[in-house]
């Protein structure tokens, strides 16, 4: 199986684009305004019209409230929503959209039952715990935290780079990879060596796999 790759914390267009024509599958847009990566609606709807066909767009949004998603929604083309907070499944669900749940991995985490409640998720985000953070601070976690056994496809994310992408691969197995400090200049700013690094060591590891 290949592994999918979503690059999170798009700013610019020409950053998305590069990434689009590079490989990418998905890319992330970040509507938390604390987030150094935050993009506003008019910034995020000159992104999507710039993109080529087949590349998801993913709204990443942090315990927000309803009529701000919904406004959202009603002006950026979304395929998919990226829950980062304490949100429930009841309100993951109400946009009628798939949407994944990002999970901050401590060592009591509980992903056979946390798949149960979000069991209609595309997917579980496995993210860096951070206290003061929600996402993006290009710190890995224990990788053994991760079970064998996975009831929703797994997107493995924090502290990736083109240094371990291909050890993420060949070790996790996940269904896709999710990246954001790891392929930028600066917070929020692309680079696109990084950029495309990162995705040939991706290919490169799932050539260990087969």
């Amino acid at each position: 199986m290949r592994t999918r790759v979503k690059i999170c914390g798009f700013t610019r267009v020409d950053d998305a684009v590069y990434a689009a024509y590079a490989g990418v599958d998905a890319i992330g847009l970040v509507f938390y305004p604390p987030s150094p990566r935050h993009v506003n609606i008019d910034t995020a709807i000159k992104i999507v019209k710039a993109l080529p066909a087949f590349v998801t767009v993913v709204a990443l949004f942090v315990d927000e409230q309803e009529n701000v998603i919904r406004e959202v929604l009603r002006h950026v083309p979304i395929d998919c929503l990226q829950f980062h907070g304490n949100e429930s499944a009841a309100t993951c669900r109400i946009y009628n959209k798939r949407y994944i749940k990002a999970v901050s991995m401590q060592q009591d985490t509980d992903i056979s039952a946390l798949a149960a409640h979000y069991h209609d998720a595309a997917g579980l985000l496995l993210d860096t715990y951070h206290p003061g953070a929600k996402g993006g601070t290009g710190h890995q976690f224990d990788w053994s935290l991760i079970p064998k056994l996975r009831p929703l496809p797994i997107i493995l994310a924090g502290g990736l780079d083109a240094d371990n992408a291909r050890l993420a691969v060949h070790t996790v197995r996940p269904y896709a990879l999710d990246v954001s400090s790891g392929v930028e200049s600066q917070k929020g700013i692309k680079d696109q060596l990084k950029t495309s690094a990162f995705l040939k060591e991706v290919i490169e590891g799932d050539k260990i796999i087969v």
